[in-house]
């Protein structure tokens, strides 16, 4: 993913680091393509498996079509004993997830291991960039961008100063990601103008680095 991509889909950058950028342990949200088994503890005739369509919508029995895409497994079984209450007095609803999209983070730029891995657990930013190899010689520490969607159209993003986080050995400002995240390391100012450098000059890197 390239800076330029992201910043056109107007997002907010703040360089100021939120340690409340995501709270911890959200909840999954159901999306297109997930599968789960809808049991009724009372009405077995109505047990049934449905897959989440393209536009968000599943079809169930005896009630049709309704749009659970975003909502998480609790607010589903809300949603559906809401739908069902029309046709079944008081029912007693389970939602199981059979197959969905794993959790994953992107991490690009400037670290030793770009790439695509599955988010597992309660992960910080600083452990997403060890995971994904860490900060290559081209790496700007001090700002480290953290892409989250909003919405379909909307990403909203952040600046981290991780340089800062790690030498002060404060990390109650490391962010943890949420599934989706997309973190991107630019390169350092020195990384701009090597190709400038004869070889000759290797002794002033020290003094233009930023």
């Amino acid at each position: 993913m390239a800076v330029s991509a992201a910043t056109t889909t107007s997002s907010a950058v703040e360089t100021k680091s939120d340690a409340q950028f995501q709270p911890r342990n959200p909840r999954y949200s159901i999306r297109a393509a997930d599968t789960f088994e809808v049991n009724f503890e009372l009405s077995p005739e109505f047990n049934q498996v449905v897959t989440v369509q393209p536009d968000g919508f599943i079809t169930l029995k005896g009630v049709g079509d309704i749009h659970v895409a975003g909502q998480t497994v609790p607010e589903l079984t809300q949603t559906l004993g809401k739908a069902y209450d029309k046709i079944l007095n008081d029912p007693l609803i389970s939602v199981v997830l059979k197959d969905f999209e794993r959790p994953y983070f992107t991490a690009n730029g400037q670290l030793n291991h770009p790439g695509k891995y599955e988010l597992r657990g309660n992960l910080t930013l600083t452990e997403a960039i060890a995971i994904a190899g860490g900060f290559n010689g081209d790496a700007k520490h001090s700002q480290v961008l953290l892409f989250r969607r909003v919405n379909d159209q909307w990403l909203s993003a952040k600046i981290f100063n991780v340089k800062h986080m790690l030498k002060q050995g404060d990390l109650g400002e490391d962010p943890m990601l949420r599934p989706g995240d997309q973190l991107f390391v630019p390169k350092n100012a020195l990384s701009k103008i090597k190709p400038f450098i004869p070889n000759s000059g290797v002794g002033a890197y020290g003094q233009i680095a930023p």
